[in-house]
């Protein structure tokens, strides 16, 4: 149910300078920084119109911008999108085709330098072919995990068939955001593409017949400056609420990301009209570097504040991809098991759907899982799955399921008015309810629930080759002084600096590898991140696996901690 208070917030929401913005950005082609920072600046000039209290930043980011990409085989020339912060090979590398069919990667910790540990004849991927010195190619989407996979496994170079007609751009690079020195020797270290479904399936056959294709791949790097408009919203408290999104994009990135831009700028100007009601603050931030810098924007902004938000910052919500054609529907939002009843409620409230959701991925400048912080969002609305199967398309991560996503198809058909409308309201709602209910609406006895779900499949896979018997008497001794603090507590302040302080020592525990003040490597982040080890032991050969178990002692250590102090936080 909303309040009045709320139910004025949503009616507040306009749809005129959102779609304005749409419209502009759809004749900008933000993939470029020079375009990019222009569209920061079109932005901050909007913002400033509309009386709106607007800072920039203009930082200097690592970017990696493609510039072309082929494949060339025979006398066939095949285009193809490079695989960006990947090595390049701008000069051509010409080897020998290898299709695999069922990619498998080796497990955590093998790589060809350490093979002599695991033991003579140790197969780090079983049914995977011999691709040593190979152009590999594969059936999906560019990835840098899949390419780091291939190149562990001695790969020259990676070719990745795309599902349909289109070329997908993607990322190549486990580096979250700008390269630190300790960052630095993670950079991928062979080239990588995508190509379209029919050029793919002729290489493929190339393949088959054992012939050899050349890879260009040719990427600009460097320093670029870039421009990050903010708005700060203050309410009578010091902490904050954040909502974020990239404006930088492939190609000019209607639905990815143009409409999530408008958003925003109406859902800035609707809690600024609203702002007598704020308890706690809101920040609205717009990410240059998301697209070509690995989310370089939004890790610039963790860094440059991080102990403010550390401190202060009570959720951040991401914005990507609202308001697409046809997409009514809410079956997959990114959300963390705190905050799953706060978003579920919100849907309902501004939509009257049902939504579902999905643990968040190693994406959408998702920047601050190491400094504790709950997030939720990114994906709002998609199009409903049975028309999305009628349509006879295959699954694209944004533009509400369109597969003109990543694509230069992203244009102004793929936006409709009246849907970025909706996902409008159901923004500022809930950005709304961080910001003014007494309590935040988060619950971090859900996140420990989970976390004690995963350590039971993980300590059912490790049987007696690992005891994390001490994870799970330390969770259940949190669960409960968690129970009884929400069941005696009546002060919302209290309730709030207390859940705050139990998520910025869990929240990390279940998303990151890392420490709180760098980023993780952005791969796939397993639950319970530390102890993920132990579902992987039966990869692990005899002469390995005391390697895999002395990992596993020490991600015990570092949970036991966090566990203990998140315990100690409760009064």
């Amino acid at each position: 149910m909303t309040t009045s208070e709320e139910q004025a917030v949503m009616n507040t929401a306009v749809i005129d300078h959102a779609w304005s913005l749409v419209e502009a950005f759809g004749r900008m082609r933000r993939q470029d920084p020079q375009e990019a920072a222009a569209a920061g600046e079109e932005i901050a000039r909007r913002l400033a119109a509309l009386g709106l209290p607007v800072t920039v930043h203009r930082p200097r980011l690592y970017l990696a911008v493609p510039r072309d990409a082929h494949v060339t085989l025979g006398g066939q020339r095949f285009r193809a999108r490079p695989a960006q912060l990947a090595q390049t090979a701008p000069g051509g590398l010409t080897a020998p085709l290898v299709f695999v069919e069922n990619p498998v990667g080796p497990p955590a910790g093998w790589t060809p330098g350490t093979a002599a540990q695991f033991g003579e004849g140790y197969d780090p991927a079983p049914g995977v072919p011999d691709v040593r010195g190979k152009l590999v190619l594969f059936r999906g989407m560019i990835l840098a995990e899949r390419i780091l996979h291939f190149a562990a496994l001695g790969a020259a170079g990676v070719i990745a068939v795309n599902p349909g007609p289109d070329m997908h751009w993607g990322s190549g690079s486990a580096i979250w955001g700008t390269p630190d020195l300790d960052d630095l020797p993670a950079r991928t270290p062979i080239p990588g593409c995508a190509v379209s479904k029919p050029d793919g399936d002729v290489l493929i056959a190339a393949a088959k017949r054992g012939e050899a294709a050349t890879l260009t791949t040719i990427v600009e790097e460097g320093w670029f400056d870039q421009v990050l408009p903010e708005v700060r919203i203050p309410g009578t408290e010091p902490d904050f609420a954040l909502l974020h999104g990239h404006y930088d994009s492939w190609d000019v990135g209607v639905g990815d990301n143009a409409t999530g831009d408008a958003c925003m700028l109406e859902v800035a100007r609707v809690i600024h009209a609203n702002r007598q009601h704020l308890r706690r603050g809101v920040r609205i931030c717009w990410w240059p570097g998301h697209s070509t810098g690995k989310f370089a924007g939004s890790t610039w902004y963790a860094d440059e504040y991080a102990r403010d938000l550390a401190r202060h910052c009570v959720a951040h919500m991401n914005c990507d991809s609202p308001g697409c054609r046809d997409a009514t529907d809410y079956p997959t939002i990114p959300w963390m098991a705190e905050n799953r009843a706060f978003v579920t409620d919100a849907v309902r409230d501004a939509t009257g759907k049902v939504a579902g959701g999905k643990r968040p991925t190693q994406s959408s400048d998702f920047s601050f899982n190491n400094l504790g912080i709950s997030g939720c969002f990114s994906a709002s609305s998609r199009i409903p799955k049975a028309e999305v199967e009628r349509r006879g398309w295959y699954f694209v991560m944004g533009n509400g399921g369109n597969t003109a996503w990543h694509t230069d198809r992203d244009q102004m058909e793929v936006a409709d008015p009246g849907v970025l409308l909706t996902d409008i309201r159901l923004y500022a709602l809930a950005l709304f309810r961080l910001a003014t209910l007494p309590a935040i609406p988060l619950d971090p006895g859900a996140l420990v629930a989970d976390l004690q779900g995963h350590l039971q499949r993980y300590a059912k896979a490790a049987g007696d080759r690992f005891d994390l018997s001490p994870a799970a008497r330390a969770f259940d001794d949190l669960a409960r002084r968690l129970r009884d603090f929400e069941a005696a507590n009546s002060d919302p302040a209290v309730a709030t600096r207390t859940r705050l302080a139990v998520l910025r020592q869990l929240v990390p525990l279940d998303y990151t590898r890392g420490t709180r003040y760098r980023r993780d490597i952005g791969l796939p982040a397993p639950p319970l991140t530390h102890l993920a080890v132990a579902a992987e032991l039966d990869r692990y050969p005899p002469a390995a696996l005391g390697f895999a178990t002395t990992s596993l002692r020490r991600g015990l250590n570092h949970v036991l901690a966090a566990v203990e102090a998140a315990a100690d936080a409760i009064p």
